[in-house]
């Protein structure tokens, strides 16, 4: 009713070590790179996902370079009634500049957002579908699906690709899942519509 998770209205309920054995079973699995993530899981996640759908990444290119059929999957997500949300980094701000400087690659984190925004392009304008640039420093790159995420993991000088993978699921009483949402959330909150005449030129 108040649309706030348990342990936010009560965060004294549970006792540290149950609390400590939810977050361990909110935990599905444990993948060594984003490589190595099943595309079986991948297709259901997408092809159940009814109320959310989050994409938190500064360019995640391989999405719409693995699935062809991306953009109009989210659309028909969002006509049949879910959010869809598509966090990329803004190309000219300095925290992907940085990140880029990071991994060794110079230039080619902002080439990658601006490839993957004319992926998107026949999202403009599409109802309850929200493109968007973020400036955000990011830790993780998150892909929500309803009660589901997966969290690639950033490594400080190693592209997202080879890091690790974490498949989450939400769980009553649990703050694992929670906290990454809160982290998209906050990233959304700060984030600038990417369709504007600026971008366009």
């Amino acid at each position: 009713m108040v649309k706030e998770s348990e342990s936010y209205l009560w965060p004294n309920a549970i006792p540290p070590e149950r609390a400590a054995r939810v977050a361990q079973s909110e935990l599905v699995t444990l993948y060594p790179c984003r490589s190595v993530v099943p595309e079986a899981l991948w297709n259901r996640l997408f092809n159940e996902a009814t109320e959310q759908i989050s994409i938190l990444v500064y360019a995640g290119l391989f999405l719409p370079e693995q699935r062809p059929k991306l953009v109009r999957e989210l659309k028909a997500k969002a006509a049949a009634g879910a959010k869809v949300s598509v966090l990329l980094g803004d190309p000219d701000c300095d925290e992907v500049r940085r990140r880029g400087m990071d991994e060794g690659i110079g230039d080619a984190v902002p080439t990658k957002i601006r490839n993957v925004l004319t992926f998107y392009r026949p999202l403009q304008g599409v109802r309850g579908v929200d493109v968007r640039f973020h400036r955000t420093t990011l830790y993780n790159s998150i892909y929500r699906f309803d009660d589901e995420m997966l969290v690639n993991t950033h490594v400080f000088g190693f592209p997202a690709a080879h890091a690790p993978v974490l498949h989450l699921r939400r769980l009553a009483g649990g703050d694992l899942f929670e906290m990454y949402t809160d982290s998209v959330d906050r990233v959304l909150a700060g984030s600038v519509p990417a369709w504007t005449e600026a971008v366009a030129a």
